[in-house]
């Protein structure tokens, strides 16, 4: 167990009233004990109460070499992993559940009675997990460096006569040649009308001058995450193409520009999409400008018109304006961000120029 992020959780518990807590959510389980466990149909929770009655509960099939100083809480297959719990829950007082709890288990703590009420308490590990502290920042550093070394190698691929997939198809092994462990999500690989789809799947498309060539590319390293998107260009850019590109690279830099400790995230939101909307193309805009990200791609937190975050130190998340001209150019660019004392640390040093690369 992570002593002082659990001390951090049982501190926000107090915050928000809430006097034990149910912890299902593999990435946070790995968070506060350092085993990660994917359980699919099984209960794998962690148990915290604010008197330090501790528990993990866990399948005999799961080996868990790593964690020590917590009791642990073992069913076999047929048991009820939930119902192990029973003996130990204050039945008095309610009871936090993370928004990922699997509802059969949910209903049947409920069934039995367990707790006098249920909360949705995800906003505790939320808030806990939004803060990196300073090795977390250092290993959010090397896996993001690692992107940009990978980001170079993915250009060279953008020749005649390849598909999305090819592309695609290489990229793995590009990454643990560089020390990756993982990819953090399947690569994106979009070729002119594709990109402008947000999240295209790379497919047969061939390439062919003049198209963009959009990568949204992650992997993984000791446990955390990287994620950036670059766009270029093959052979030639056309005139509305390079407006679409300025127009994003304007707005992604000012929107990096205005992060400091005490924003409020739907600001920053609004000054991307502002510099968007004014050159015309606001409808094109057509996500979030970001996320927060850490063990997981996409973990709770964004950067949106509607978040009511304030950025504080610590914080990592993506910055990532596009533009999508349908079936015709989709241009996004995005790095990764440090919330620090003073400002901001971009954690991606790839160029963001237009590049345009021989046919």
């Amino acid at each position: 167990m992570n002593e002082q992020r659990v001390e951090k959780v049982l501190q926000k518990m107090e915050e928000m009233e809430i006097p034990q807590l149910l912890v299902t959510d593999p990435a946070s389980i790995f968070y506060l004990t350092g085993h990660y466990e994917e359980p699919w149909e099984r209960f794998w929770a962690l148990y915290l109460e604010k008197n330090g009655n501790h528990k993990l509960v866990s399948n005999r099939l799961f080996t868990l070499p790593e964690v020590s100083g917590i009791d642990i809480l073992w069913y076999e297959d047929g048991e009820s992993g939930a119902g192990k719990l029973l003996p130990f829950l204050n039945r008095s007082k309610k009871l936090g559940v993370d928004g990922g709890m699997q509802a059969r288990f949910l209903l049947e703590l409920m069934k039995a009675q367990a707790a006098s009420d249920y909360v949705d308490a995800s906003e505790v590990m939320k808030q806990v997990r939004a803060c990196k502290d300073a090795f977390e920042q250092q290993k959010m550093i090397e896996a993001s460096l690692i992107n940009d070394k990978a980001m170079e190698r993915f250009k060279g691929l953008i020749h005649a006569g390849m598909t999305e997939q090819d592309m695609a198809d290489r990229m793995l092994d590009i990454y643990k040649e560089l020390g990756a462990d993982d990819y953090s999500f399947a690569p994106l690989v979009g070729f002119g009308g594709n990109a402008a789809n947000g999240h295209h799947s790379p497919d047969k498309t061939v390439l062919k001058e003049g198209d963009c060539v959009l990568f949204d590319v992650g992997c993984k390293k000791d446990g955390f995450c990287s994620d950036m998107t670059r766009t270029f260009f093959f052979g030639k850019a056309d005139e509305e193409c390079e407006k679409v590109y300025n127009t994003v690279l304007e707005a992604q830099l000012a929107a990096e520009a205005a992060i400091r400790p005490g924003v409020p995230l739907c600001e920053i939101d609004k000054v991307a999409r502002d510099i968007i909307t004014a050159a015309g193309y606001g409808p094109y805009f057509t996500h979030r400008l970001g996320h927060f990200i850490g063990y997981e791609v996409h973990e709770a937190g964004d950067v949106s018109g509607v978040s009511d975050i304030i950025a504080k130190p610590g914080m990592t998340f993506s910055i990532e304006p596009g533009i999508y001209l349908p079936g015709k150019v989709g241009v996004r660019i995005e790095d990764l961000v440090l919330v620090t004392e003073d400002g901001v640390k971009v954690l991606n040093h790839y160029p963001k120029e237009l590049q345009i690369v021989e046919a």
